[in-house]
């Protein structure tokens, strides 16, 4: 099993290319950070992984591994590599550290999630993430690709269930107030007022065909970093601490699905399921199954992809927390809130938080990591103990889960 002994994240707040830095400075700053928040030496680190999605367009930066070299002498020489999976690019990182760990290969790895997003106008931003789209064939008449390609999946649902703006409204408002909370979210002094969250379209203006404003995660500048240790070294960091292990996590079950590139050709593909993304619910399920435990009520909290509200409504169901289509039962009756059933981004999550795209599936590790050792904070889920996480690349291209434990 693999073991989680802490991390960081940075301020999702700051605009890294108006501090006059560039990737590499955000790279090297957090994780000369994460290995002091984890009381960790550079030398103790064996292996080096990085999720990034388009550092290549956005920061014209590749070869990402070769930062490590900045942060300390010591890592001059560590083995990196770079892994890829759009949004989901964070969590296939942490997949590849995870396993090597498991191979015996290393016992110590650092795993950083990092993208710089705001340095490009809006409309370049839009073109560069669409890169996870199928190019050519899909969602051509759109001027900012991803908006619209959850309007869709909203028409979708509609056209299955019936959906109503009320219940999308809801979920963004929880995940930004969830993101003031928290002191390092993008979001947390924003302002909003009462016609914030409806179909007001001064106050709420429509973005993409169902996707409004307030809807939407953001484009952020950030980066996270956690360190994967195999059991031997985590008792090992812990008896030299002085800590009990149960200030530790543990990964105790994964999941990992991807589906065709194309969304059509996924809803194609899903065929009679009962599920709009049949390889979302595998992976979720992939996870539980790995972990040992069966149905949502062994997990107390979520972190979930809400790239827009539309995402989340969709996590609800397929997560299991109510019959598919009936994602507004939970919404409705305070489920999803913190304090509720199943608390879904306590974080504030990508809407509240942010959404560095490389760094996402790493933050949600590291938050899940947080709740299950008490170390939340303000968004702390009160006797959280088992967090699962779902981390979503493109229209649901690659999906990755993770169920985080608290050690023992």
């Amino acid at each position: 099993m693999v073991y989680v002994l802490g991390g960081y994240q940075s301020d999702f707040a700051r605009n890294w290319a108006r501090e006059g830095l560039s990737i590499g400075d955000g790279f090297v700053e957090t994780v000369r950070q994460g290995l002091d928040a984890a009381r960790l030496d550079a030398d103790e680190i064996e292996s080096g992984h990085v999720g990034n999605f388009v550092g290549d367009l956005f920061a014209g930066q590749g070869l990402l591994g070769g930062f490590f070299a900045y942060v300390d002498p010591a890592l001059d020489g560590l083995p990196t590599s770079r892994h890829e999976a759009a949004c989901a690019s964070g969590s296939v990182s942490v997949l590849a550290a995870a396993a090597e760990i498991e191979a015996g290969r290393y016992d110590l790895a650092c795993v950083v999630g990092i993208e710089m997003m705001r340095n490009v106008p809006g409309q370049k931003a839009a073109e560069n993430l669409g890169a996870a789209a199928y190019q050519g064939r899909e969602f051509a008449d759109a001027q900012f690709l991803w908006p619209r390609a959850f309007s869709d999946l909203a028409e979708e649902y509609d056209a299955l269930y019936g959906l109503n703006y009320d219940h999308l409204g809801r979920i963004a408002e929880i995940n930004f107030a969830n993101g003031r909370r928290n002191p390092a979210a993008q979001t947390r002094q924003w302002q909003f007022g009462p016609k914030s969250f409806t179909e007001d379209d001064e106050a709420n203006p429509v973005v993409e065909g169902r996707t409004r404003k307030n809807d939407c995660g953001q484009v952020t500048d950030g980066a996270a970093v956690v360190f994967l240790a195999s059991e031997k070294r985590a008792r090992e960091y812990a008896a030299k601490r002085g800590i009990p292990m149960e200030s530790l996590s543990r990964i105790a079950g994964w999941g990992h699905r991807s589906a065709a590139l194309g969304y059509r050709d996924k809803r194609r593909m899903a065929g009679d399921s009962a599920y709009v993304f049949p390889q979302v619910k595998r992976a979720i399920d992939d996870a539980r199954a790995r972990a040992g435990v069966s149905g949502v009520e062994a997990i107390d909290a979520v972190e979930t992809h809400d790239c827009f509200a539309m995402t989340e409504y969709m996590a609800i169901d397929h997560l299991g927390l109510t019959a598919p289509g009936e994602a507004w039962k939970a919404v409705e009756a305070g489920d999803i809130e913190i304090g509720g059933r199943l608390p879904i981004n306590p974080s504030g999550g990508l809407i509240g938080l942010g959404h560095p795209v490389g760094a996402t599936g790493v933050r949600m590790l590291l938050d899940a990591h947080r709740q299950v050792t008490g170390q939340a904070a303000d968004n702390q889920v009160e006797g959280a103990r088992r967090v699962q996480t779902l981390n979503i690349g493109g229209s649901t291209t690659t999906t990755v889960s993770f169920i985080v434990e608290q050690a023992a």
